[in-house]
């Protein structure tokens, strides 16, 4: 998979991580959050993050 320059991602670990390069390779991604009121960027979360085997 190629990366999509639309989205950087420091993530090694993820699987949709692009290796050599701070890119995702998915074509969109799903942002959430853990928290009932998100009031810092800690709240947030990559929903689509998938841990490299």
């Amino acid at each position: 998979m190629g990366k999509n320059p639309s989205i950087q991602c420091k993530i090694k670990e993820c699987k949709h991580h692009c290796g050599s390069e701070d890119y995702c390779s998915l074509n969109c991604i799903l942002v959430g959050t853990h928290e009932a009121h998100p009031t810092v960027v800690e709240c947030t979360d990559c929903e689509s993050f998938e841990y490299r085997s």
